[in-house]
């Protein structure tokens, strides 16, 4: 994806299928944290952009790295507060597991359908079989869909605990 946010979409949608068990906000600092590479390399202007984070064993590494951040983070007072204050509940060690997980595998997945640099499999493959299986136009409105319909789900959940309440 060009922009880390178009990963956006079907973390919603996979977040809204699964509330109690996807944690969103670790589906995007995953993702987030995986773009942080290229990144990298278009600052450095290092070619190819996609690295070692953008194989199935780098999004594995970041998938733990999401996780070990969000238990340390779970412990500091400050961050509890503000959560409490937002009216957020944090997200259980299983939660945020299952959302890095998400957020950094579907990141390969996505990527791989339109960068000609990744090599999803390395270091055991130097091959991407998924590049160009679908036009760049039709995976950017399945994300922003995904994302639409996801976000959709989640306000008319939102709604209805409301009118239950009245």
């Amino acid at each position: 994806m060009p922009f880390t946010p178009f990963h956006f979409g079907p973390g919603a949608a996979l977040h809204a299928v699964a509330p109690r068990h996807v944690s969103f906000l670790a589906f995007c600092s995953a993702n987030v944290l995986m773009d942080v590479e290229p990144l990298y390399f278009m600052l450095a202007n290092q070619f190819p952009l996609h690295r070692f984070f953008h194989t199935y064993v780098g999004a594995t590494v970041v998938l733990v790295v999401t996780a070990v951040l969000f238990t340390l983070l779970k412990k500091s007072k400050f961050l509890v507060s503000l959560l409490g204050r937002l009216h957020w509940k944090q997200p259980s060690i299983l939660q945020v597991t299952i959302g890095a997980a998400l957020g950094s595998y579907s990141h390969i997945f996505l990527d791989s359908l339109m960068h000609p640099d990744i090599r999803p499999f390395a270091p055991l493959s130097g091959t991407n079989v998924l590049l160009h299986a679908v036009s760049l136009s039709a995976l950017h409105w399945a994300c922003a869909a995904a994302g639409a319909v996801g976000l959709s789900i989640i306000g008319i959940r939102k709604v209805l605990r409301e009118l239950d309440a009245v």
